[in-house]
């Protein structure tokens, strides 16, 4: 699949600068583009600034506070005999900020030593061929463009009767306005953002109650990586409180009252609300542009990532594909290739890797086992508790498990999921199987350290070994 315009040095504008606006343009530049990019608020947009760069460097911090904790199951003591491992927030969050700013700032040197011009800016588009940028000191300037790329992220949903005030009732960007470890933070929503905090704030000292309006933690995801969610969630002292639906939240003094809908009221310190998010698609003229929107708000894209407009791509979570980085940066990288030529393949969902930066981790790629159960696909699964692995034994590691997917019949590799430490780190070799079919036994023959947390993923391939 090629591109359909034919462009010499055309001038491309990307509006936002998140991992799709900011890969797209590095990709560009290189590929000939006259690349200007559009940020409002600074280069790496929400998922550098108040998202995953500062949530997963809190999530670090608190498995750093887990490995303390636990270090005396080793024969470690650590300080004092009883002495407790104490968290400072305000450092914390100090970190994780300024590792944020840190990442902004060189994101941003790097795209204009490829060339690309960075314009900070609220930006709309007037037509599918000029933007206009309104700069903080009130000035303005119209850009001309031959194509554009959209990239404008999502914002946090909220309730109508829970809005956050910034410094007892939060969303996700504001949760860094903490200074001490809350007594008792309640969180309501048990998607991905809700048990990311609920684990993080839990290891790191703080009383927790999740809420879930359905009837377990990550309905979306692998039911058995979400049990084992859930046990170390009951071990570690976090209170779900599953099948019940937050109708408001009220501030009353130094406390936080959470009502639910069979009327209980769950009083604590503090309240995260994490209810998903909406994308940032109103008010900056695409429709007038030419550009379709979903019922929800988001841009609808073809598999290279266009949208109804002919010069208009669009890329992250403003597209409702995946609300992921690498999903964002993979959909600009294949924007810019088909725009201007390059080799493309289109971006393919069934080869998407994702982690969920609990305590344990849990990474997922491919085929899932939900999807093998309603007949889509016809597969051979093999799950292998880490408790039989010499490696996690010795890092005191008894919770989680490798599963991998084999196409029945042929034994092509289809999908897995890992839920153990770094199950980020240890998911890439499957998702790579998965990338380029491999077979089970490419995967059981191929040699891995002893002793090692990825020896399960070879030895769960070498059961999936069918003979002939």
């Amino acid at each position: 699949m090629s591109a359909q315009r034919d462009f010499s040095s055309p001038r491309l504008v990307i509006l936002g600068g998140g991992p799709g606006g900011y890969e797209a343009a590095m990709v560009g530049a290189h590929l000939g583009a006259q690349v200007t990019i559009v940020e409002r608020a600074g280069m790496g947009g929400s998922a550098v600034l108040t998202d995953v760069v500062p949530s997963k460097t809190l999530v670090a911090t608190a498995d750093a506070m887990r490995r303390v904790i636990g270090a005396r199951e080793f024969g470690v003591e650590v300080g004092e005999a009883g002495t407790e491992a104490v968290a400072d927030l305000s450092i914390m969050n100090a970190r994780l900020l300024e590792l944020a700013r840190e990442q902004s700032s060189d994101i941003h040197v790097g795209l204009e030593r490829a060339g690309v011009r960075v314009v900070i800016g609220e930006g709309r588009l007037l037509d599918a061929s000029t933007v206009e940028v309104v700069r903080a000191d009130g000035s303005t300037e119209n850009i001309p463009a031959d194509a554009l790329l959209i990239s404008v992220g999502a914002h946090p949903r909220e309730l109508p009767t829970a809005i956050p005030d910034g410094e007892r009732i939060f969303n996700w960007t504001q949760v860094y306005n903490l200074k001490e470890i809350p007594e008792h933070l309640i969180v309501i929503g048990s998607g991905v953002t809700g048990a990311e905090f609920a684990s993080a704030y839990n290891l790191l000292g703080t009383k927790v109650t999740l809420v879930s309006s359905r009837d377990r933690v990550l309905p979306g995801e692998d039911a058995d990586a979400a049990e084992v969610l859930e046990e170390a969630f009951k071990k570690n002292g976090v209170n779900v409180v599953a099948k019940s639906r937050a109708e408001a939240v009220e501030r009353v003094g130094d406390t936080v009252k959470v009502t639910l809908g069979d009327g209980q009221v769950i009083e604590g310190s503090h309240c995260l609300v994490a209810v998903g998010s909406i994308p940032n698609t109103a008010g900056i003229g695409l429709e007038e542009a030419g550009i379709k929107l979903t019922e929800s708000g988001h841009i609808q894209v073809d598999g290279v990532s266009r949208t109804t407009a002919t010069n208009v791509y669009a890329a992250g979570d403003c597209t409702g594909v995946f609300a992921l980085a690498s999903v964002s940066a993979m959909q600009g990288r294949i924007a810019m290739a088909h725009l201007l030529g390059d080799s493309v393949k289109p971006l393919k969902l069934t080869e998407v890797s994702s982690n969920i930066f609990t305590s344990p981790e849990i990474a997922t790629v491919g085929v899932t086992e939900r999807m093998v159960a309603e007949g889509k696909y016809q597969a051979d699964i093999i799950k292998l508790d880490l408790a039989t692995n010499a490696r996690a034994k010795m890092m005191n590691v008894n919770q989680g498990f490798v599963k991998i997917i084999s196409r029945r019949g042929s034994g092509t590799i289809i999908g897995g999921v890992v839920v153990a430490p770094r199950a980020s780190e240890l998911i890439f070799p499957i998702a790579l199987a998965v990338h380029n079919k491999l077979h089970v036994d490419d995967m059981a023959e191929t040699f891995s350290v002893y002793p090692s947390l990825s020896g399960s993923i070879s030895e769960a391939a070498r059961r999936l070994h069918v003979h002939l």
